[in-house]
C-alpha cells in the first residue's frame, strides 16, 4: 500500500513538472500563470462531477494555436474564451459522444495512434532544440521503460535526469522570468480574427479530446469514457482562465492515470498546481525547468505505447472500408491534426463504399 502512495505521488510529481513548463512557454505568447489556477478548480470539480481518471493540464498545442493565431494578448484569450464556450454547448448536447459513436473503433483508433504520431514529432521538435539534454531525456526514458515498463517512473526518471543535465550545462539555473501576475477581468473581445481562431482551437480540442480520452483511459485500464463530460470541464476550465488572462488548460496524455489510484492521482495534481500558481510560484520554479525535459516521455508514450497499440486496434477484425477509413486517419491525423483526420476517416469509408471499392 505505502508503494502504491508512493508511486501516485511521482505521477503526480512528473505531471506537475510537465504542467509547469506548458505554463512557463505560455508566458512566451503573455498569457497570465497566476489566473490559470482557476481553470484547474474547474477541473477539480469536473473530475469528480463526472467520475473520470482524466485530468486536466496545459497542452502545449493549444497554447501554440492560441498564442500565433492572436495578434496580441486580448485577441488570445478571447480565443481562449470562446473556444471554451463552444466545448461546453457540445458537451452539453452529447455531440461528441455521438460522433465517438458514429465514427466507430477503427477511425477513433486510426486517429488515436495519429495523435500518438503527433506526440513523437513534438518530442524529436524538443529534442532538436535543445539536443545534448534532450538525448539525456530520451536515453533515460527508454532504460525506465524497459526496465519498469511503467510510465510514470519514465515520466519521473527522464525528467530528473535531463533537468539535472541541463542544470550542469548551463551551469545553473536560467534567468527569472518576469510577468505581472494578478487577478483582472478581461471582456473578451470579438472580430474575424479571433472567430477563426476560436473555431479552429475548438475543432483542435475536438480532436484531442476524442483521442486523448481514449489514450488516457487506456492507461487506467478503462473503456469508453465520458467524453462529453470531460468536454464540459475542460471547456469550462478555457473559459474561466480566458476571463482572467490565464493559459488554456485542456485534456493532456497524464500519466496519472496509469498510477495505482488514477482518481486521487489526477485530482492532486491538479490541486498541486492550483496551490503553485495561486502562490504565483512560477517564475521562481521556471528557472529550473527546460521544455526539453518531457521530450523522452513523450516519444516513449508515443512509439511504445499509443501507435503500436492503437494501431493493431485500427485493423483489428475490421472490414475493408473500416480498414481503408482507419489508415486514412492516422495519416491525416499526422499530418494535419485529430479533428481532420476524423473528418477525413468518415469521408473515405463513405466514399469506399459508395463506390464500391470496399464493403
Amino acid at each position: 500500500m505505502e508503494f502504491e502512495i508512493i508511486k501516485d505521488i511521482l505521477s503526480v510529481l512528473g505531471n506537475v513538472i510537465n504542467g509547469l513548463s506548458g505554463i512557463i512557454m505560455g508566458l512566451s505568447f503573455g498569457f497570465l500563470s497566476a489566473p490559470t489556477a482557476l481553470g484547474y478548480c474547474a477541473g477539480i470539480i469536473g473530475m469528480l462531477a463526472f467520475k473520470t481518471v482524466i485530468p486536466i493540464n496545459i497542452q502545449g498545442e493549444t497554447i501554440v494555436l492560441a498564442g500565433s493565431v492572436g495578434k496580441n494578448f486580448r485577441e488570445r484569450i478571447s480565443i481562449v474564451f470562446y473556444s471554451g464556450v463552444i466545448m461546453v454547448v457540445l458537451g452539453a448536447l452529447g455531440l461528441l459522444q455521438r460522433i465517438v459513436d458514429f465514427a466507430g473503433n477503427s477511425i477513433i483508433s486510426g486517429m488515436e495512434a495519429g495523435v500518438g504520431i503527433i506526440v513523437i514529432r513534438v518530442a524529436i521538435d524538443l529534442i532538436k532544440e535543445s539536443k545534448k539534454t534532450g538525448a539525456v531525456s530520451l536515453i533515460s526514458a527508454f532504460a525506465a521503460y524497459f526496465l519498469t515498463k511503467d510510465l510514470n517512473w519514465t515520466l519521473v526518471i527522464s525528467m530528473a535526469a535531463s533537468i539535472a543535465c541541463f542544470l550542469i550545462l548551463n551551469k545553473g539555473p536560467m534567468e527569472e522570468v518576469k510577468e505581472e501576475s494578478k487577478f483582472k477581468f478581461f471582456k473578451p473581445v470579438t472580430n474575424f480574427n479571433v472567430i477563426r481562431g476560436a473555431l479552429a482551437l475548438a475543432c483542435l480540442s475536438i480532436g484531442t479530446n476524442i483521442a486523448y480520452s481514449g489514450i488516457v483511459s487506456g492507461m487506467a485500464g478503462m473503456e469508453n469514457p465520458n467524453v462529453d463530460g470531460l468536454t464540459i470541464y475542460s471547456g469550462a476550465a478555457d473559459i474561466l482562465t480566458g476571463l482572467f488572462g490565464g493559459t488554456p488548460v485542456e485534456i493532456t496524455l497524464s500519466s496519472t492515470a496509469a498510477a495505482p489510484h488514477p482518481v486521487a492521482a489526477g485530482i492532486l495534481l491538479m490541486v498541486v498546481m492550483a496551490l503553485i500558481l495561486f502562490a504565483r510560484m512560477v517564475p521562481k520554479i521556471a528557472r529550473f525547468i527546460p521544455a526539453v525535459s518531457i521530450s523522452g516521455f513523450l516519444f516513449v508514450l508515443g512509439s511504445m505505447v499509443s501507435v503500436p497499440q492503437y494501431a493493431a486496434a485500427t485493423f483489428d477484425g475490421a472490414s475493408p472500408a473500416d480498414a481503408l477509413a482507419g489508415g486514412a486517419t492516422i495519416a491525416v491525423t499526422a499530418l494535419v491534426d485529430p479533428f481532420v483526420g476524423l473528418l477525413a476517416g468518415i469521408a473515405i469509408r463513405f466514399l469506399s463504399v459508395v463506390s464500391g471499392l470496399a464493403v
